[in-house]
């Protein structure tokens, strides 16, 4: 299991504060893992929509991972249905089923996210653009397509890509990553209720690696909200999906073995992502390094750097650095060595400290 992360109170009390309106006040929360609470996100959605749907190919018995398990007998095979090996298929069809009108909710998904690329044209000229080239007359926005990514320790390359940049680079989607099953119910339900296309991935390494409290009752966090889950002085560390938990027990090394203290900040939401959390938590450290599994040309992570480039220059007290994949496909039996591992960050921060 996943080792848990110290909480900074202040900052976690959007979290906290959904999750115990969802359960009740006080009441205990079921602790499950992240395959749960996606489950009980797509049903809660389900649920809620009449005119939900959940769609793709093998859902209707559960999915690889069982994501969508029960749903089937719980809802009907009009509302959870298998569809053939297309993944352009499955996002225009739910592209189309979207723009029907409100209340008509497209949950996709695609097996894998290496798989996401053939649809990577109706979610790009498409689904991006359905409002902007109707003059906000029509829309898509019901359209929301979950798909696992990242490593998973076997994968190799056609099991364990992290494409978040590609489709962060696409005006009109919305991009999120969870990092653990509160994170994820609450932030799916968000994604499906928003007024936007949204792709949602799944850290797939996350799926059963650790539980955490998720009320059985619906709640949503904000999009487009980081949230600083370790507190620190020294170095700013920015993360998202499984890479957060990596960060995080960089930390903890740093800070027991070395006394530094390092901040670690889980964009949550790629796009549109939360600079000025960001900002404001370099500036009181001077220092930065940002994280993610993909490849670190092109990655996300510069978007990341040049915004703590221009909003906290007077502050640095060294250059910003990226720890992240490098640029290969992503191997199998080399996996250990192309991750961004703990050692890697805790290697890049010292390093950072003696700037």
């Amino acid at each position: 299991g996943l080792p848990p992360v110290p909480p900074a109170p202040r900052f976690d009390a959007p979290v906290r504060a959904a999750a115990a309106r969802a359960a009740g006040g006080g009441a205990a929360m079921p602790r499950v893992n992240l395959v749960a609470a996606v489950n009980g996100a797509l049903a809660g959605l389900l649920e809620e929509f009449e005119h939900a749907i959940v769609f793709g190919e093998d859902v209707a018995f559960g999915g690889v991972f069982r994501c969508t398990n029960e749903l089937l007998s719980r809802f009907g095979p009009d509302r959870v249905f298998n569809t053939p090996l297309s993944e352009q298929g499955i996002v225009g069809f739910g592209i189309g089923y979207a723009a029907m009108g409100p209340g008509h909710l497209a949950l996709a998904e695609i097996q894998f996210a290496d798989y996401i690329y053939p649809a990577y044209d109706q979610l790009v000229n498409e689904a991006a653009k359905f409002r902007y080239r109707s003059g906000g007359v029509e829309s898509c926005g019901g359209l929301l397509v979950r798909t696992p990514c990242g490593a998973v320790g076997h994968g190799g390359h056609y099991h364990s890509q992290s494409p978040e940049a590609p489709l962060c680079h696409v005006p009109g989607l919305k991009v999120v990553m969870p990092r653990d099953p509160c994170t994820a119910k609450g932030l799916l339900m968000a994604a499906g209720k928003d007024d936007n296309p949204c792709v949602f991935l799944e850290p797939k390494a996350l799926y059963r690696a650790g539980v955490s409290g998720v009320p059985e009752a619906g709640y949503e966090l904000p999009l487009g909200a980081a949230q600083v889950v370790v507190p620190g002085r020294d170095v700013t560390v920015v993360a998202w999906g499984a890479q957060v938990w990596v960060a995080a027990r960089a930390a903890k090394v740093l800070r027991e073995g070395f006394g530094v203290e390092v901040e670690v900040v889980d964009l949550q939401t790629l796009v549109p992502w939360d600079e000025e959390t960001v900002v404001e938590s370099v500036r009181r450290t001077g220092r930065a390094v940002v994280t993610h599994e993909a490849p670190v040309t092109m990655g996300l992570g510069a978007e990341v750097v040049a915004a703590i480039q221009e909003g906290c220059f007077l502050s640095l007290e060294a250059p910003v650095r990226r720890v992240c994949g490098y640029d290969t496909p992503f191997p199998l039996v080399h996996e250990k060595y192309y991750l961004p591992t703990e050692e890697k960050i805790v290697e890049c921060v010292l390093d950072l400290m003696k700037f």
